[in-house]
């Protein structure tokens, strides 16, 4: 192969889910079997990275200009339950949780969970818009949503800790249906749904 097809498959080899094969596959069809979808994909991607930001409240996507304060599709949707607080690691998390229909409340985005081993602390999370929301008073529960390992449960202890100790707020973990160590983001719908009906009192 040549320098030029190596570094672009080294590159996709970068993203999530791609391994040497995968990122073979994509290079070989985007540079000579269908050329044209490269454009194409240039194109969105250029246009994604200057219009699409993260929600300055709960850290899902959003988009620059389509929204007031350029929240997101969810914070800015009336009907939803804004007592109600889901708090998950990723953003995949909260597209599953969305995808299942189970859950009407709002989220609240970590972008990750305590992991000192990985170097994440408090200062890599996205806390302090959390702290922020939970001080309006309007949250009366919030589902911690995080993966059934080790580290999500050290998050969930830090969190109720140390963000979720006000009387009038209800903590609850789900953990019905997901397998140990399992993540939001494979569970299937009915998995989700059981998840969430099954939450159980985190005090």
């Amino acid at each position: 192969m040549t320098p030029s097809f190596d570094q672009l498959k080294n590159q996709l080899r970068k993203l999530p889910g791609f391994g040497l094969r995968s990122a073979e596959r994509v290079a070989l069809h985007l540079i000579l079997e269908k050329p044209e979808a490269s454009e194409d994909l240039i194109r969105a991607l250029e246009h994604a990275r200057e219009h699409i930001r993260k929600c300055p409240v709960c850290g899902n996507i959003s988009e620059e200009g389509c929204r007031e304060d350029d929240l997101c599709e969810i914070c800015s949707d009336a009907s939803r339950d804004r007592r109600l607080l889901c708090i998950v690691e990723h953003l995949p998390d909260l597209i599953s949780m969305e995808k299942s229909g189970a859950f009407r409340g709002l989220y609240h985005v970590l972008q990750g969970k305590l992991s000192p081993i990985n170097g994440i602390g408090e200062e890599q999370l996205n806390l302090s818009s959390l702290r922020e929301r939970l001080a309006t008073g309007e949250i009366n529960e919030v589902i911690l949503a995080l993966s059934n390992d080790i580290e999500g449960e050290a998050t969930c202890h830090f969190l109720q800790e140390n963000y979720l100790n006000a009387e009038h707020i209800q903590v609850s973990r789900i953990g019905f249906g997901l397998p140990s160590g399992g993540n939001l983001f494979y569970a299937d719908s009915t998995t989700l749904r059981s998840a969430l009906d099954g939450r159980k009192s985190y005090r």
